[in-house]
């Protein structure tokens, strides 16, 4: 018979954008390995969950984030990423909008923040190696899914909407080309209002007519 003594964790790439910059939530380490470090909001899973039961409770024990969208990114497994044993890590990717979130430290965590992708820290583990594969694939998916939802308000201006892809590819977008890629798909649906707080000419608002993610060829 086989024995193993192998852990199993969940590692959480929580992405929104803030002033204009792509951010990810990292806690800050109170315990050993990597005290002081900032590191991924992650946990163990426990013998009575799933995977992503794992990964939803870490982020609301870690951050209080709550109903996010959340989807398994990738397993982590190099042999010696966790210097206390055997540990096979599985990532997963959350997008959010800044104003539904409250983060605070969680149970090894002192602190909880967000900070820019172009200013990031060494961070705890390998979870640098899991940073910059989140990266690439929120890149890839914006391109081709409808996924810039889960990152902006429910409602929401088109300057904000392509600020969301120009913020994530590190681009500009041509105006007109993008508003005339856009309304070609139908993926968007005027809300009938104007965003408040704003006397030059307020914006139209709009929303997503699928709220599930799909398949759609934007750039």
């Amino acid at each position: 018979m086989i024995t193993q003594d192998i852990f199993v964790t969940v590692d959480n790439v929580i992405f929104t954008i803030i002033n204009d910059k792509l951010q990810i939530l990292f806690i800050k380490r109170w315990i050993e390995p990597y005290k002081e470090m900032r590191a991924l909001p992650w946990g163990f899973v426990l013998e009575e969950e799933t995977l992503e039961e794992a990964a939803y409770r870490e982020l609301e024990e870690e951050t209080s984030v709550k109903n996010v969208y959340l989807e398994q990114l990738y397993s982590f497994s190099d042999i010696k990423r966790d210097p206390r044993g055997r540990n096979i890590s599985v990532a997963y990717i959350a997008l959010v909008a800044r104003e539904h979130i409250f983060v605070k430290g969680g149970s090894d965590a002192s602190e909880a923040k967000f900070i820019p992708v172009d200013k990031l820290p060494k961070l705890a583990f390998d979870h640098r190696k899991i940073v910059d594969y989140a990266i690439k694939r929120l890149k890839r998916k914006l391109e081709y899914t409808n996924i810039a939802q889960y990152i902006l308000p429910t409602k929401f201006t088109f300057t904000q909407l392509q600020n969301v892809y120009e913020v994530v590819l590190n681009q500009k977008l041509d105006v007109r080309n993008f508003r005339k890629k856009i309304d070609k798909l139908w993926i968007i649906k005027a809300t009938g209002e104007k965003e408040m707080g704003n006397q030059y000419r307020p914006a139209k608002l709009f929303q997503f007519v699928n709220k599930d993610l799909e398949i759609v060829e934007i750039l």
